[in-house]
């Protein structure tokens, strides 16, 4: 088998999930993408993936990671902390001998960088109850990653690409569209997943910014964020009372009777420079 040759003779999923006896269990936030047609129309979302190394977070019984398997990826890692899945991913490595491998590990606690080589990628079908904290942790590490492809609760997918001033806009996707070019590509239904969920889905793509901040400023960044919309009603001179305040407002030249939603990524930029610069400073 060549590196991008498709596994054959797969059996239809519904059958793999009922020989394994694979129910999706709520705890674990599991909703199984099962239509062939959207797995394929998601992974093609995320460009050509020639020379490209995927990592998939939570494939459960494989849907999404079929069609992966049918593009041009190097290779995809394929990280699941359910063992009942972890089988029947396994049976599908065996037919993609070199090319899919199975990583049993909870990808909160793991750094993915670590997984395979750039040019890499995330393409998955998050787990809903920690969705959001994944993304953060990814972001964090945003320069590793050539692009994201991933699939949210829809209010979290408009939270990440919300505009200032809107109702969605927050914290996620301040951090969201600091880092990254960010975009709704793709709304599932809930008729699509078994079982279905009670809310819509969304695929969302995002790019790295060529340019990405240090650590330091990130961590000033998600500080600033917490601070502004943890009290989202204040007016940032008392809701960021605790790091600086009117002080660091006036230095970055933002009236501080505005509230955060106001604030654009530029804006919010410069307030989480000045931040990381003065807590490098002594006092």
């Amino acid at each position: 088998m060549t590196m991008t040759e498709r596994p054959r003779g797969l059996e239809p999923l519904r059958e793999t999930i009922a020989r394994h006896g694979l129910d999706a269990r709520k705890a674990l936030g599991q909703h199984f993408l099962l239509d062939p047609a959207i797995t394929a129309r998601i992974a093609a979302l995320a460009g050509d993936l020639a020379g490209q190394h995927v990592v998939e977070v939570g494939p459960g019984p494989g849907g999404l990671t079929r069609a992966l398997l049918d593009t041009d990826a190097t290779s995809i890692v394929a990280v699941e902390v359910d063992t009942r899945a972890v089988a029947v991913i396994t049976e599908l490595a065996a037919l993609a001998p070199g090319r899919l491998r199975i990583i049993e590990a909870d990808a909160m606690r793991c750094d993915l960088t670590t997984l395979c080589p750039a040019p890499r990628q995330i393409i998955a079908n998050l787990p809903y109850n920690v969705g959001t904290p994944l993304l953060v942790g990814w972001l964090r590490q945003a320069a590793a990653w050539s692009r994201l492809t991933l699939m949210f609760q829809q209010e979290v997918a408009e939270r990440i690409c919300a505009a200032p001033g809107s109702a969605h806009y927050g914290r996620l996707g301040v951090l969201a569209q600091w880092t990254c070019r960010c975009g709704v590509q793709m709304h599932i239904p809930p008729g699509a997943f078994s079982p279905p969920p009670k809310v819509h889905s969304a695929v969302v793509g995002l790019i790295p910014h060529a340019q990405q901040p240090d650590t330091a400023v990130f961590r000033a960044m998600e500080q600033v964020t917490a601070a502004a919309f943890g009290q989202r009603r204040k007016m940032l001179r008392g809701a960021l009372k605790s790091i600086g305040g009117e002080a660091l407002l006036a230095e970055a030249g933002i009236d501080g009777s505005r509230r955060a939603e106001t604030l654009d990524i530029a804006e919010f930029d410069r307030l989480a420079r000045l931040h990381a610069r003065r807590a490098a400073t002594p006092s």
